[in-house]
């Protein structure tokens, strides 16, 4: 009987192990797919409506993606100004200097670009800087522009930073350094990809006393009101 149980003991753990193996194997057969999945899944898409203003982020790629993506918004007639936000660099140079730049270039006149640069260090501090403007100008619809990896995470952050009845939406603008689909290809994507992951859960937790709907931040797509999935 005890050999009988101990051959019966050794199968099992023999079956357990082959199933174990074949699902590692379906893992890796799918991995792609899987990855796919989770890329385009964290992206948000929101159709944009008439704003006060376009506020593009700091720290915009070296192609100027968010800035082009603001200027096609700016010449779709949906707002009348766009914020060039950027934080310091120099003591009279930043990176509001370099995006006011890039928009201008790509066909926003000079009188409707205003440069906002600040001191902050991350998204949280922009979003707290950006919110002293946005009182002192008194501008009550918003539109965020940032990169598409990086909208999920900005718009929870500006939605509990922003204070009450500030309609905002956020745009995230195509870019050259991250593509959703194939994400996990190249070291730039994956860091920027998994940054984004931490980046959030941090935001979660920071601001986990702060309600949402400050900013009443509404992105369509995969998420019919924003869904608070990092900082």
């Amino acid at each position: 009987m005890n050999r009988r149980g101990e051959h019966g003991g050794i199968f099992f753990r023999l079956l357990f192990l082959l199933g174990f193996l074949a699902f590692l194997a379906f893992l890796y057969i799918v991995r792609h797919p899987l990855m796919r999945l989770a890329g385009e899944a964290w992206m948000v898409s929101e159709p944009t409506g008439p704003a006060d203003a376009i506020i593009v982020l700091g720290d915009d790629n070296y192609a100027g993606d968010r800035a082009f993506h603001a200027a096609e918004l700016y010449r779709s007639g949906i707002a009348p100004v766009v914020v060039a936000s950027g934080r310091m660099l120099r003591v009279n140079v930043s990176l509001a200097d370099l995006i006011a730049h890039d928009l201008q270039s790509f066909g926003i006149p000079a009188s409707a670009v205003v440069k906002f640069p600040h001191r902050a260090s991350n998204t949280k501090q922009e979003a707290e800087a950006d919110s002293g403007l946005i009182a002192r100008s008194g501008w009550k619809r918003i539109l965020i522009v940032t990169s598409n990896y990086d909208a999920r995470r900005a718009g929870f952050i500006f939605d509990r930073v922003l204070p009450s009845g500030i309609s905002l939406r956020v745009s995230g603008a195509r870019d050259s350094e991250f593509n959703p689909s194939d994400w996990w290809e190249t070291r730039t994507s994956q860091k920027l990809f998994l940054d984004q992951l931490v980046g959030y859960a941090a935001a979660r937790w920071e601001l986990r006393g702060n309600p949402a709907g400050g900013g009443a931040a509404v992105f369509a797509g995969h998420f019919p009101r924003f869904a608070p999935l990092f900082y």
